[in-house]
């Protein structure tokens, strides 16, 4: 498999202002790339970028370029597109990482929070791609990297909601590489353990082989540079939940029944 070098990639994180994708975004620019970063808060991507200033020039200045965009709104996400385009003169590749993530009552079985998750992770992630992958295609390059998890491995009580996006973009992400193989566009699918983010921080249950963000960045980054099309991190939690997958029905409801209750 032929090396990727990310120095001189023009590369677009969306999802960047903490967690993975800030790291992400770090690791990058010191491997020689060229980023700019989205997420809704502006002021949480100027401390990721570290310019602490707001107006265009600035921006156009900075090592990271900051672009505020809201997943959810196709016409922000459209808007942020050609902003990224502008300010890094083209479009290498693209970064999903924005995500949405809150346990699951399945007794209670909250409508609204199930649609939270899909507005963002699966529709924010359609959002993306649109404003990304026609224009990869015409052109006969690109790379869409997806941050998915091994939640969407299998069915874990408690994830009913965050799991079925997360399935939904492995399978879709899956699919993509396959039909776009002959378009020159490259599809990577990641697929994270635990990792200590703000968004885990919330987490009251064990997360087994918990990583830092900055060690899930230079895995990403490590993946993307060696040309890999999946990349699963830490190494025992992908092989547990991969091995997870050969474990009878009934049995790993017995399993996930157990852990949600310790």
């Amino acid at each position: 498999m032929s090396r990727e070098p990310v120095a001189g990639q023009r590369i677009w994180i969306v999802g960047a202002s903490s967690g993975i994708g800030a790291e992400l975004a770090h690791e990058l620019v010191r491997r020689g790339a060229r980023v700019a970063i989205s997420a809704r808060r502006r002021e949480e991507l100027e401390a990721v970028a570290g310019s602490g200033r707001s107006d265009a020039a600035s921006i156009a200045a900075a090592p990271i370029a900051v672009v505020p965009v809201d997943v959810t709104d196709r016409a922000s996400v459209d808007g942020a597109a050609a902003a990224v385009r502008a300010e890094l003169g083209g479009l290498d590749g693209v970064i999903h990482s924005a995500a949405y993530w809150k346990q699951f009552d399945a007794t209670t079985w909250d409508r609204d929070d199930f649609a939270r998750h899909i507005e963002v992770n699966l529709l924010g992630l359609n959002n993306v791609l649109g404003a990304v992958v026609p224009e990869f295609a015409r052109s006969g390059a690109g790379h869409v990297v997806g941050i998915a998890s091994v939640a969407g491995y299998r069915g874990l009580a408690g994830s009913e909601a965050y799991g079925a996006t997360k399935a939904a973009q492995l399978n879709l992400l899956e699919a993509m590489r396959a039909s776009l193989s002959r378009s020159g566009v490259r599809v990577t699918t990641v697929s994270p353990g635990f990792v200590r983010t703000p968004m885990t921080d919330t987490n009251r249950f064990t997360m087994p082989f918990l990583i830092d963000a900055d060690e899930a960045a230079r895995s990403i980054a490590d993946g993307m540079e060696s040309g890999d099309d999946d990349i699963s991190f830490p190494l025992p939690m992908a092989v547990a939940m991969r091995v997870a997958r050969l474990v009878p029905g009934r049995a790993w409801t017995a399993l996930s029944s157990r852990a949600s209750r310790e």
